[in-house]
């Protein structure tokens, strides 16, 4: 972890600043608990405009707090998710907010059921470094779009975005509806700690399991979004070349500082000479030089890098083989041997083993290990017994062996053909399960988690229910039993 970016004075002011605001933000719950469908609309149409009109800002400090980051990364990770995440949310609210019908059963008749959604309250949102606009502001919309209050705790690793961002939305929003912060470990500890009516993390396994203990103390129901080996799986039968290109710009994109990114590669032990040829031949397309290119991001930072460099020292000196895909840069530096500049070309690593730090915990970079296998039982059989990941990638046409992959495998999601895509897909949940998080978000199943499902019963002048009271074993409860009891 790179050393926090604020003073302790700073951090304590946010500390406090998080008690005022959340008193706050509880108030206003209180005295406005179902915000209309018309104040909800204005608030996301607010926060669109917002983040359009703060556009170049925001990419211009994504790339300092990366170093470089490519301004398509950012536009493609972070600003387009996050607009179509609103556009979806405001085309279907009305229809969100609608009660749902449910079915009374003839022994309740006459009466109407209906479940109505309803806002929980303060809702906390918690954001990883490696897409803080979208992570931030994706979980936002379905708050606001679910009538909530929010409040935000950004990374502490991103201290320009992050500055981007609350200014621009203080600019827009009362700080008693939404309320965002920055500041160190101390300040994020705090901020789970708070008895939010619902809390959603996205980050690490690790941080996860912290952040799930403080809210049990408040009871706090939670969504953890965190991580995981994602895995891809190689058809023997299909052609290399379109395989590779279903998986490799999700391995590219943000230099594999992505949670869905592929974790590694099930490819035919006899096709791996190939595919690693394939992989480098389309890498340079894509990169033909990674020193001067802006297409290609830098790692966040350098503790990071120097993460990255010591996992692939201990592959190497457990027998892995490092195959580079640029020939212009090497590691485990730049070329120009400064760990600094924290420019990772994609590599590839065969004869790779379990007891490699590469294959215990998520990459999170441009690093991308190769297992062989001899038939598809034993792909399967790898995956699961693993722990479950957070995204899983099939490269396959055959029908039988997708609807085989998706039933007789766990994961968060599967993409089948393309990897990554599906997070973008605002009409999909998105969530993981086990170590790889729990609970799930995006779209209407986001608006269904920052809300209550309360039921309603009603009924009318006319009750039966008073057909039942006692005393008992009267001819009438003598018939309910003998209808309904069976």
């Amino acid at each position: 972890m790179a050393s926090n970016h604020y003073s302790a004075q700073y951090d304590e002011q946010q500390k406090q600043l998080i008690n005022d605001i959340f008193q706050q933000q509880k108030i206003a719950y209180q005295q406005q608990p179902y915000p209309q469908y018309s104040e909800r609309i204005t608030k996301l149409q607010t926060l669109k405009q917002a983040i359009l009109s703060h556009q170049t800002e925001l990419i211009e400090a994504l790339a300092a707090d990366f170093n470089h980051r490519s301004s398509d990364d950012s536009k493609l990770g972070d600003i387009l998710p996050t607009i179509m995440g609103i556009n979806y949310a405001i085309k279907h609210l009305k229809g969100w907010l609608k009660p749902a019908k449910r079915q009374v059963g003839i022994l309740f008749q006459p009466a109407k059921a209906q479940v109505v959604y309803q806002p929980l309250g303060v809702v906390g949102i918690v954001t990883p470094w490696n897409y803080p606009i979208f992570l931030a502001l994706g979980p936002l919309t379905t708050a606001i779009a679910a009538g909530n209050q929010a409040m935000i705790k950004l990374s502490e690793f991103t201290p320009a975005t992050n500055k981007v961002i609350i200014n621009m939305l203080a600019r827009e929003f009362e700080p008693s509806n939404v309320a965002v912060f920055d500041g160190g470990p101390d300040v994020a500890a705090h901020f789970t700690n708070q008895a939010f009516d619902h809390l959603l993390f996205t980050g690490s396994t690790r941080v996860g399991k912290l952040v799930m203990a403080a809210a049990a103390k408040n009871l706090t129901p939670v969504t953890l979004e965190l991580g995981g080996k994602s895995p891809v799986i190689i058809d023997p039968d299909i052609n290399l070349e379109q395989a590779v290109n279903q998986f490799i710009l999700a391995k590219t994109l943000n230099a594999g500082q992505t949670c869905v990114a592929p974790d590694y590669i099930l490819c035919p032990q006899e096709k791996i000479t190939e595919l690693i040829t394939i992989c480098q031949q389309q890498f340079t397309r894509m990169y033909p030089n990674v020193q001067s290119n802006s297409d290609y991001s830098h790692i966040i930072n350098d503790e990071q890098f120097q993460r990255l460099q010591h996992w692939l020292i201990d592959a190497q000196q457990q027998g892995a083989i490092i195959h580079t895909m640029s020939s212009e840069a090497t590691w485990p530096t730049t070329s120009h041997g400064e760990p600094s500049t924290r420019l990772c070309p994609l590599l590839l690593v065969s004869q790779v083993t379990d007891t490699m730090l590469i294959m215990q915990q998520e990459i999170f970079g441009p690093i991308l290990p190769i297992i062989g296998y001899q038939n598809i039982d034993e792909a399967i059989n790898y995956i699961n017994q693993g722990e479950r990941p957070l995204a899983l990638y099939l490269c396959s046409y055959n029908k039988q062996l997708q609807q085989r992959i998706v039933h007789q495998t766990h994961s968060g999601g599967v993409c089948i053909n393309d990897a990554a895509i599906h997070v973008a897909q605002d009409d999909l949940p998105f969530g993981g399960i086990g170590p790889s998080g729990m609970g799930q978000y995006h779209g209407q199943e986001g608006f269904y988690t920052f809300s209550k499902a309360k039921s309603v019963l009603t009924k009318g002048k006319f009750n039966g229910s008073k057909l039942a009271f006692p005393p008992y074993n009267r001819w009438i409860h003598k018939m309910i039993y003998r209808l309904f009891l069976r």
